[in-house]
């Protein structure tokens, strides 16, 4: 059985404005260049690349990822990154609690239109 996530790759249209838009919460990447751009998060590596082929962007409700969720420990971690996303005027639902009425959570999109979320685990 697994023990981890290794890594994960989504398809992107702009390394640019996707390592800009990363960036402004999960810092600086660890690879960069005109084709990809690599984030850390704990043991797994994202990364974000252009189509290898041409690709079709999809509705996100009927298939494919839905939504990527960032794990955060606490309530403060989770208010500080709605600050961060607030600063860099990144539209975002603002701290809501989940529909099983249990855990907060923000939802926000990227440049691509891929659904983003922060999660108190």
């Amino acid at each position: 059985m697994p023990k981890f996530i290794d890594h994960i790759v989504i398809m992107i249209k702009d390394a640019e404005k996707t390592a800009d838009f990363y960036g402004k919460f999960l810092g600086v990447p660890i690879s960069k260049d005109s084709e990809q751009v690599v984030f850390k998060i704990g043991d797994t590596s994202l990364f974000f690349g252009l189509p290898y082929k041409d690709y079709e962007w999809h509705d996100k409700d009927k298939y494919g990822l839905n939504h990527l969720a960032f794990g955060v420990k606490s309530l403060e971690e989770l208010r500080g990154l709605e600050t961060k996303l607030n600063q860099a005027n990144i539209k975002n639902s603002g701290i809501q609690i989940d529909k099983y009425g249990k855990k907060e959570f923000i939802w926000f999109d990227d440049p691509d239109g891929y659904r983003l979320e922060f999660y108190l685990r």
